[in-house]
């Protein structure tokens, strides 16, 4: 019970921030904690089974497929306030409220009731009476819940579709686009340079310097320069690179570049060999 009390209040206030945050990865991150303390209420309840597998799977494996999912895709749609389906959000909190009602009655009964059987119930083990109502006593229910899963999957597969409003182009479209926009604009049909190439900021958001040290910025991605989210560093970069190399900075043991072999001893006679250019080998 002392564990409930304490994780409980904690469990209600990340609930909270899961549904009034304005950003949909500080959401996920309050569903993560929530997800934490149910495991850690497993565990106080004298069950190690689903103690680890709320940890490992729904925390460490789906929590984060949906953190990267959030980061990577993109939460346009999450983030509009417009009701698409008229009446949704009405039915969405009368459905809640009646959730709320049973889940409180239940806890009730629970807190206020005295546990029996638990220990002929775990009489083989934790997983084993786990095991046995899952596919005994709730053996509909359980079905019931996976086909609703796999029903609520394909649902979100469903809704994220879009049509592509024309056909993807070819490679052979592609290429001829390039040659074209090379003839007519003078743009190089090649892959753009990394960004940060010759330049003193390694980021992504930097353009490439060219050998004469002017920005090029179509080493920078397109979705950065659509947003103005990068930066352009004069050509003083490069000069200002060279001025900070003085003669002190030099290694005083180190030799200049030579295209001359140094000497290295024949290992079947002994002998000193080398000495000798790259040329005069050629030659």
């Amino acid at each position: 019970m002392t564990a409930f009390w304490i994780l409980a209040p904690v469990m209600v206030l990340a609930a909270m921030g899961l549904i009034f945050a304005r950003k949909a990865v500080h959401a996920a991150l309050c569903l993560a904690v929530v997800m934490i303390c149910l495991a850690m209420l497993y565990a106080a309840q004298g069950a190690p089974f689903l103690f680890a597998v709320q940890i490992i799977v729904y925390t460490g494996a789906i929590m984060m497929l949906f953190l990267f999912v959030l980061m990577l895709v993109g939460v346009e749609t999450s983030d509009s306030v417009v009701e698409t389906i008229k009446g949704h959000r009405a039915a969405a909190a009368i459905v809640g409220i009646l959730f709320a009602l049973v889940l409180t009655t239940a806890i009730a009964q629970s807190v206020s009731a005295a546990v029996v059987g638990l220990g002929e119930a775990n009489a083989n083990g934790n997983v084993h009476g786990l095991a046995s109502l899952l596919f005994t006593k709730y053996v509909l229910a359980f079905e019931f819940t996976a086909a609703l899963m796999i029903v609520a999957v394909l649902g979100a597969m469903v809704l994220a579709h879009r049509e592509r409003l024309v056909d993807p182009p070819t490679q052979a479209e592609l290429q001829a686009r390039r040659m074209r926009d090379y003839a007519e604009t003078g743009k190089h049909p090649g892959n753009a340079p990394t960004p940060g190439v010759f330049a003193r900021h390694n980021a992504v958001d930097t353009p490439a310097l060219l050998p004469d040290g002017t920005p090029l910025p179509e080493s920078v991605p397109g979705t950065l320069v659509s947003r103005h989210q990068f930066e352009v560093h004069d050509g003083e970069d490069v000069t200002r690179v060279v001025g900070q190399i003085s003669a002190s900075d030099i290694d005083p043991d180190a030799r200049p570049l030579t295209t001359e072999r140094p000497d290295v001893a024949n290992p079947t006679t002994g002998e000193a060999t080398g000495g000798t250019t790259d040329e005069e080998d050629r030659a």
